[in-house]
């Protein structure tokens, strides 16, 4: 895999059983790019490990007035500096790109994920951790990719370079043969501390990116209770600590780093000094000694490599297990169904709860939960993320699947449920772009962009979004700023909404599309969604009267199942479950109507008849 044929048509399964797994599981993924970029790097160490072995030739050839071994040294010594080049170059370019791939690969599996469940990610997984992931972890996870082959083929140079001497020069390769693994080995007591300390950075630094997320994201509400300076603070002091970690982890990293120049020092001092006294009585050659000192001396390049894989380690394997973490969610049903691909349509039934939504009606669905709400307009996707009996939320059974025409949802591919039945949470995220981009979304071609957003009483948003944007003239060409955070809450509420109607699903399920919205124009948004769905099946999750009014039929669920149905005007006069839910009624307030009608107890049937018959009449005036 090259960087020019990113992304992976499929970038497979990932093994997300623990960091080290899915670290195992990516490496294996790309084994041409490790062999490649190992073979490329036992060039370059190899090349750079036989200069001494060359310089002491060239002076012992001056020594003996050699001048065939001369040249001959110095060709050698040509060649290895070729290989040097070319090594490094491939060694760079193959390395780069196993990290890019790697790093890739991952983004791709949390693109996936990420579209698999929804919105019901953030309910299972902190957005800030998302974030995270996503960013620096990625990172992390493609340099210790990156880093495994130039690990291997400077381990395999050691190896060879200590061989080499011990057979070159027994009396002192023996001594770097001994010391080279010391030196190898001496930094292990203290990674596991310097490991430990790395994880407590980590852990703080994603703590600081979720509260900064978190932050930002409700900057506007903050703003408005007069929080910011609060929230502020908190970030100031998450910062500190995350400060405060890392100087403790780069000072066990700077402890390591200095006994990988101090050990090294002593092995070179110790082979000089038994090599001066080998060659002062005239048992090794000058050129000899030559050659094992400069080979001690460049043994120092590859061994950095044994600090580089330690550090990378440490590094990655709390993002490895972050990352893991995020992958092994997955959904309550298989996302490939049981069944072919097909677009069902006519009643949305749930056995679970006996909500019925009739064909090409718009159907009000109350509940007195709001978290309840969201679960069940999941549910009514056909692809909750999770069963709602392992959440432990009450109020919303798991067993049975919703039925759109007698079809099973949970038995659909989940591209298919998706597309019969469009699901737009509560806090429906607006990407980057221009409007035209937000509004480029798969639809039937039968809603145009301006009826939706006529619908969805846009006008003000495009004058907003058109004076925001000096250089657009069209307000389809105007820039939404990431996640729509220079529009208000109304505003991005209402252009999420045009997005929905434009995708002209057969089911559109809309959960509180207007709770940010000022009373008039959510009147005239409830006439435009109306008007606009005609013929269509539409069910709105919403407690607001000016909606409730505008459906062709109201349904009260109360404990996970249908407690009332009706219109709007009737239940609020029969049902004073639904009235408490709608109109906001205190218990105070119920128990003095409830005596006011105790106290016309004497009101006989046909008087109750006819004031029945005078409010009917008075609504209909109304």
């Amino acid at each position: 895999m090259q960087i020019q044929d990113l992304p992976y048509p499929d970038p497979g399964v990932p093994d997300a059983r623990s960091g080290p797994r899915f670290l195992w599981w990516l490496g294996r993924n790309q084994l041409g790019g490790q062999f490649k970029a190992l073979a490329w790097g036992l060039l370059h160490f190899v090349a750079v490990s036989a200069l001494p072995f060359c310089v002491g030739m060239a002076v012992q050839a001056v020594i003996d007035r050699s001048g065939t071994r001369l040249a001959l040294t110095g060709g050698l010594m040509a060649l290895c500096g070729a290989c040097i080049a070319l090594g490094e170059t491939m060694l760079h370019r193959t390395a780069v790109t196993n990290w890019i791939t790697a790093a890739a690969r991952v983004q791709q599996l949390l693109a996936r994920r990420t579209a698999l469940l929804g919105s019901a990610l953030t309910r299972r997984v902190a957005a800030g951790e998302v974030v995270a992931v996503s960013t620096g972890d990625v990172e992390k996870i493609g340099w210790f990719v990156e880093a495994v082959s130039r690990f291997t083929a400077a381990a395999l140079t050691v190896v060879l370079v200590c061989v080499g001497l011990v057979v070159y020069q027994p009396a002192l390769g023996v001594i770097v043969a001994v010391g080279v693994p010391v030196l190898a080995l001496a930094v292990l007591p203290l990674l596991p501390r310097a490991t430990g300390r790395a994880d407590v950075q980590r852990e703080k630094a994603g703590r600081a990116t979720e509260l900064a997320s978190d932050t930002v994201a409700g900057l506007r509400v903050l703003r408005g209770i007069g929080g910011e300076e609060l929230f502020l603070d908190r970030y100031r002091r998450a910062s500190q600590e995350v400060r405060h970690a890392a100087v403790r982890s780069a000072r066990m990293w700077s402890l390591i780093a200095a006994i990988q120049v101090l050990l090294p020092g002593l092995l070179m001092i110790a082979v000089v000094w038994r090599g001066v006294l080998l060659a002062r009585d005239g048992r090794i050659e000058v050129g000899e000694l030559v050659t094992v000192y400069s080979a001690v001396m460049l043994l120092t390049y590859p061994l950095r490599h044994f600090e580089e894989i330690a550090m990378a380690w440490s590094f990655s394997r709390p993002s490895a297990k972050r990352a893991a973490r995020v992958l092994a969610l997955d959904r309550a049903m298989d996302s490939d169904g049981s069944r072919a691909a097909q677009t069902p349509s006519g009643d949305l039934y749930d056995p679970a709860t006996g909500l019925l939504a009739p064909a090409g009606r718009l159907t009000a669905v109350v509940c007195g939960d709001p978290d309840v709400a969201g679960l069940l307009a999941e549910r009514l996707g056909g692809h909750p993320s999770e069963r709602t009996a392992e959440a432990g939320v009450e109020g919303v059974a798991s067993s049975g699947s919703v039925l759109l025409g007698n079809v099973p949802l949970d038995e659909l591919p989940l591209d298919s449920a998706r597309t019969a039945v469009l699901v737009q949470d509560k806090d429906p995220v607006l990407l980057s772009g221009s409007l035209r981009e937000l509004l480029d979304v798969p639809a039937s071609g039968l809603v145009s962009a301006a009826s939706a957003l006529e619908a969805a009483q846009c006008g003000d948003v495009l004058d907003a979004l058109t004076q925001g944007s000096l250089d657009a003239e069209d307000p389809m060409d105007a820039r939404i700023t990431e996640r729509g955070r220079s529009l208000s809450g109304g505003q991005r509420q209402r252009l999420a909404l045009a997005r929905s109607l434009i995708t002209d699903p057969e089911v559109l399920v809309l959960d509180e599309p207007t709770s940010a919205v000022d009373s008039h124009t959510e009147a005239r948004i409830a006439e435009g969604l109306r008007s606009l769905r005609a013929g269509r099946t539409t069910v709105v999750f919403t407690s607001s009267p000016l909606l409730l009014d505008h459906a062709d039929r109201v349904v009260l669920v109360h404990e996970g199942r249908v407690a009332a149905v009706g219109a709007h005007r009737r239940l609020v006069r029969d049902e004073p479950l639904y009235r408490s839910v709608v109109t906001r009624e205190t218990e105070e307030e119920a128990a003095t109507e409830a005596g006011a009608r105790t106290s016309l107890g004497d009101v006989t049937p046909d008087d109750e008849a006819v004031l029945n018959g005078v409010l009917e009449e008075i609504e209909e005036t109304a």
